[in-house]
């Protein structure tokens, strides 16, 4: 796929998967110049935004500290994610935001491409299975698992509740996991948005001993083959260096990074 193809899915990406189709579900949505806020359950706040509007250095800097304060004023709030991307025009956005008290985590490859391209035939080892899972005892131990493969057991309850929240509201979401001697050991969501040709492939985590035997190819397959089946043509991956490598096999492109800041709440007041 050429530059050309690259600056049009690009494109398509900044149109119609970000803002709204970035908050489904949240419980309130507040706009704030530029930015979408939005307050999610289980006292978590989300940033983001199509662009910052050409704001400058200083104008940056109080773009992010006002945008704090909308979450800090919540008690019940106690973790802010502000989602960057790497192509977005930001000048000092990054000191900005440590200067309030955000930490970045790991950048992600930003993957676009076709969902026929990953609907393929994968041979599965034997011995381990594909399945989607719906029961509330599935979401919770899916969800244990990839907080084990993620380093963050301690959020994989409020994981599964957030996702047993949109199963229940009726949300257009899949949830496949890979199975051998009755244990999960590969897991992945397929995230349809609403209004737009693409859907997302989200939660990707398979156990280490696991890696490297095609299971999450196939589980990827599989989440595609849906994804067509609900009429959707592209597919759009926040990917780790583990499943960046897989989708660039298959034809996908990596138009960008995004790199989640994270602020938590230390206090009763909000300062750190």
């Amino acid at each position: 796929m050429g530059v050309t193809d690259a600056a049009r899915l690009l494109a398509a990406y900044d149109s119609q998967l970000r803002c709204g189709a970035e908050t489904p579900g949240a419980v309130s949505v507040a706009r704030q110049g530029p930015l979408l806020l939005a307050t999610l359950a289980g006292g978590y706040g989300f940033i983001t935004y199509r662009d910052l509007g050409g704001a400058g250095l200083d104008a940056i800097g109080r773009v992010v500290s006002e945008a704090l304060a909308h979450f800090t004023a919540d008690a019940a709030i106690g973790q802010v994610e502000w989602k960057t991307r790497g192509h977005d025009h930001a000048p000092g956005l990054h000191e900005a935001l440590l200067e309030n008290g955000f930490v970045p985590a790991e950048p992600e490859s930003i993957m676009l491409g076709e969902a026929r391209a990953l609907a393929v035939d994968v041979a599965l080892p034997d011995g381990v299975t594909l399945r989607r899972v719906t029961e509330e005892a599935d979401v919770r131990a899916m969800a244990a698992m990839q907080g084990e493969v993620f380093g963050d057991p301690e959020d994989s309850g409020e994981r599964a509740n957030a996702v047993l929240r949109r199963l229940a509201r009726g949300d257009e979401i899949e949830l496949w996991v890979a199975e051998a001697d009755g244990n999960i050991v590969s897991a992945g969501r397929l995230d349809p948005v609403a209004g737009t040709d693409f859907a997302g492939i989200w939660g990707g985590a398979t156990r280490a001993a696991r890696r490297g035997r095609g299971i999450y190819r196939a589980l990827t397959a599989e989440r595609a083959r849906a994804a067509l089946r609900m009429g959707k043509t592209y597919i759009n991956s926040d990917s780790t260096e583990y499943s960046r490598p897989i989708l660039e096999r298959a034809g996908f492109v990596k138009v960008s990074t995004t790199t989640p800041y994270n602020w938590k709440r230390v206090d009763g007041d909000g300062s750190r």
